[in-house]
């Protein structure tokens, strides 16, 4: 008997299909109104996504998308093909894979979508998926959101395939490695004397909506994972950022941590990215690196947020440079932890 086809499926957030009002309007529509991205009552949510922020954010994104994008397209896009590709090679090239695993991309909003994906898989004979959210902290707006779409995708099919998922690998070394390998030579090229870790936020009542005896009850509560806060984004965060500047060899004094990319009134992880880079240039901070270790593809938020947007700010105050740090990407280390994080989960992928 022949073993079940497997599919290692990796999925990013996605990307508009251009840098126009056109095509960044759908694109957000769908991303804002997904109710675990903005968590309020159906009606409310579109009221508020239909008539207040689609009249009015398209335009600065497409704006903000046009300073980032490439001949090639997306860098988002671009990044999550090359990777794909990188994987697919690595698997065709281990000994230890089964000959019936095949690699594929999918974007949780806009295309190519989840649903797409998966049914041209399980078309092709695929009945078994390792999903592999590529978040390194989990979030229900992130991690979250693509699991729900896959289960309610395999849900209504008439032979429901098997699902493995690839768990949040925020201080695995399979990723922490892979950041110090693709940002080294440019750390090392620009000796910074300060480094900030910024992640994407989150508005608070996602943390104590996962954890509401714990999260954000004091000052301390996100110093550990443990299991009272096992799935606290900010505390996944924080374990990221100790064991990227641990193993750069940062004191305490070397590094800080800050969250980007907030939305509308509400109150969001602090502190805030722009709050901290301009603080740190008053401090007297000079040369400034910033990781942005929420993401694995260098995307809007890290090129033009921080790379453009948050330099500007940094030098205003008082700073001389500000130099951004890439993501991980298709970086050969980290083409080889997405394939060591995916054989660990799921022994689907090795050879029966």
């Amino acid at each position: 008997m022949t073993a079940p086809r497997t599919a290692l499926l990796l999925v990013n957030l996605g990307t508009p299909d251009a840098p126009t009002v056109d095509a960044v309007k759908p694109y957000l529509g769908e991303f804002l109104m997904d109710k675990r991205v903005i968590s309020i009552p159906t009606l409310l949510r579109w009221i508020l996504v239909n008539v207040i922020i689609l009249n009015t954010r398209p335009k600065k994104s497409a704006a903000a998308y046009q300073k980032v994008w490439t001949d090639e397209g997306s860098p988002l896009r671009i990044a999550h093909d090359k990777l794909t590709d990188a994987v697919k090679q690595a698997l065709d090239d281990d000994d230890t894979v089964g000959a019936d695993v095949v690699v594929d991309a999918a974007m949780r909003y806009g295309q190519p979508s989840i649903k797409s994906v998966v049914q041209r898989l399980q078309g092709q004979g695929v009945e078994r998926f390792v999903v592999f959210p590529l978040y390194p902290q989990y979030a229900s707006s992130t991690t979250g959101t693509v699991m729900e779409e896959v289960m309610d995708i395999v849900r209504t099919c008439t032979t429901v395939p098997a699902v493995a998922q690839v768990p949040a690998f925020f201080d695995d070394d399979a990723f922490i490695d892979a950041t110090l390998a693709a940002g080294a030579e440019l750390h090392t090229a620009f000796n910074p004397d300060h480094v900030l870790f910024s992640f994407h936020g989150l508005p608070q009542e996602h943390l104590t909506d996962a954890h509401p005896q714990h999260c954000l009850s004091s000052s301390s509560c996100c110093e550990r994972v443990g299991a009272e806060n096992r799935f606290c984004y900010r505390a996944q965060c924080t374990q990221t950022a100790k064991a990227i500047a641990g193993k750069l060899g940062l004191d305490d004094d070397g590094w800080s941590m800050s969250f980007q990319s907030r939305l509308g009134k509400a109150e969001w992880i602090r502190p805030y990215t722009d709050d901290v880079v301009e603080q740190l240039a008053k401090d007297g901070k000079k040369r400034l690196a910033v990781y942005c270790p929420a993401f694995v593809a260098d995307c809007l938020e890290t090129l033009e947020e921080i790379g453009m947007e948050a330099k500007e700010e940094f030098i205003a105050a008082g700073g001389e440079d500000l130099q951004l740090i890439p993501c991980v990407n298709d970086h050969p280390v980290w083409v080889d932890g997405v394939v060591q994080l995916a054989k660990r989960t799921s022994s689907w992928l090795t050879s029966d």
